[in-house]
């Protein structure tokens, strides 16, 4: 064999251009008009679907269920804690000292969450109260409300 790998008396044409590594069009030029267009012209299959909802705003999007709320007489909404849970919590912080920031901090939860609780209007969650309870030491949930918790002994 010659140098370069070509044997002796077989020629190589030099036009001939071999590409290893040929890329397919991206994703974005597949998909265009033009793309779709010059595959049908030269006879390849063309896939098309239609994506259910795509590119909507999922928020708004009417359901079969809006009309059955939008005839509903009564006002759907949470049912927010009672003011007399928040009079008892405000008073039992404030009879232990501490301000809000106080007691959100030993609780693990942030100061607005007290005010909320405090002024009635926070939707109840039985963890928060359970945790407010714990540490001021007052009944918030159930009969008694205020009064002070019965810790049971071991």
């Amino acid at each position: 064999m010659a140098s370069g790998g070509v044997p002796p008396g077989q020629h190589v044409e030099w036009d001939e251009v071999t590409y290893l590594r040929k890329r397919g069009p991206s994703a974005a030029e597949s998909r265009s008009q033009q793309a779709v267009n010059s595959a049908l012209r030269s006879g390849e299959t063309v896939e098309t679907s239609k994506k259910f909802s795509a590119a909507t705003n999922k928020q708004h999007v009417v359901t079969k269920n809006t009309r059955k709320l939008d005839d509903e007489s009564d006002e759907l909404h949470h049912e927010r804690i009672s003011l007399s849970v928040g009079k008892a919590i405000q008073q039992a912080r404030q009879a232990k000292e501490m301000n809000q920031k106080d007691l959100a901090t030993k609780i693990n939860e942030k100061p607005q969450i007290i005010g909320e609780y405090e002024q009635g209007r926070a939707i109840p969650n039985n963890q928060i109260l359970s945790k407010l309870e714990r540490v001021l030491d007052v009944k918030l949930r159930g009969k008694d409300i205020g009064a002070p918790l019965e810790r049971k002994k071991k």
